[in-house]
């Protein structure tokens, strides 16, 4: 009877240990911008207004926009017209486990740009409050 006791309270504690070992795994690995990544360098701005967060700042060439989420998906889907992307790459990431930005370089319409990314943690997931594009000088 206490042998059967002991083996079950060691079970029930490798089970939480493997559970909270499982779930810090994928907090800590999984990566918010890869899929944001993936959007800007093939010019999806559908996909890609996903992660807009409800109300948003899109800066564009010094033109900021307080948007909604819709207003931000057709600024971006005329800068994509104007400029094909070919390619994008995070250069830089930083945050904390809220707040997070990224800082990349966008090839598009042969053009290089720096886009600035910001994301909160909102609710479920992480959404993006600030995306800023600039021409590389």
């Amino acid at each position: 009877m206490i042998k059967a006791r002991i083996i079950g309270i060691i079970a029930a504690a490798v089970v939480a240990i493997f559970t909270c070992a499982d779930m810090s795994a994928q907090d800590s690995s999984y990566d918010v911008f890869n899929p944001i990544s993936k959007y800007l360098a093939c010019g999806d701005a559908e996909k890609l207004s996903a992660w807009f967060s409800d109300n948003l700042e899109v800066t564009i060439f010094s033109n900021s926009n307080d948007s909604s989420r819709n207003q931000a998906r057709q600024i971006m889907k005329s800068f994509f017209r104007s400029y094909t992307p070919r390619s994008f790459e995070i250069t830089h990431k930083a945050g904390r486990s809220n707040k997070k930005y990224a800082l990349g370089t966008l090839n598009a319409g042969g053009e290089m740009f720096i886009v600035t990314i910001f994301v909160n943690y909102s609710e479920t997931d992480y959404k993006i409050q600030h995306l800023k594009i600039e021409r590389m000088n």
